[in-house]
């Protein structure tokens, strides 16, 4: 296929995933939020036209949400976000994909629609990104590398976006849906009518 949808994932580790959320609700139930996030994606990934990969924070897992025969599996690489991101980026197209985006998996509003229409953008755009609510984004496409989306950033704070736009200048950006990333507390019960992906015993809690 010449699509391909990249997922950022963390390893579902206790104490090692949604650290903003477990300062709130603690390891254990963040741990559960975040495995309720990424079956989310793996479903909603699942049902994409287009071939699929998941990047691992730490190290390859089988028979956990990803299915492998959806999934081609493979570990993110060295140094910060960016470089990480760039290098997923370089592999898919060095496989021969002419369309990629990239997507975390923290986010309970994303739709298939949304990937789809991603690649619809990319026909007559440079690149895609779907903001977040929060000064970041939850996907980046693009036809072609471009270097300067990948510069190194403060990372995941309220900038991200804007700070990517600026080194971006010149090329022709396309803006999906903004949408809201799952990182505290109060993100889980502005979204509480997503109850159907979210541990009902922590919703109640919540709410």
């Amino acid at each position: 296929m010449e699509k391909l949808v990249i997922v950022f994932a963390k390893n579902p580790e206790l104490g090692k995933c949604k650290t903003r959320l477990a300062k709130s609700i603690g390891d254990k139930k963040a741990l559960e939020v975040y495995k309720e996030l990424i079956q989310h994606t793996a479903k909603t990934i699942g049902t994409v036209n287009a071939s699929r990969a998941v990047f691992y924070s730490e190290e390859i897992q089988n028979r956990d949400f990803w299915d492998d025969t959806l999934f081609q599996k493979k570990v993110q690489g060295d140094g910060h976000l960016g470089q990480k991101m760039q290098i997923a980026f370089e592999w898919g197209f060095e496989q021969g994909y002419s369309k990629i985006c990239i997507v975390g998996s923290d986010l309970f509003e994303l739709r298939t629609s949304d990937i789809e229409k991603a690649f619809q953008e990319l026909d007559q755009t440079d690149m895609v990104f779907g903001p977040a609510n929060d000064g970041g984004y939850y996907l980046m496409g693009m036809s072609k590398l471009h270097q300067n989306a990948f510069l190194k950033k403060a990372w995941s704070t309220e900038t991200v976006l804007e700070k990517t736009i600026q080194d971006l200048q010149g090329l022709n950006l396309t803006f999906l849906e903004a949408k809201t990333d799952i990182d505290t507390v109060e993100d889980l019960v502005i979204y509480s009518n997503f109850h159907n992906y979210i541990p009902n015993q922590i919703l109640k809690e919540l709410t």
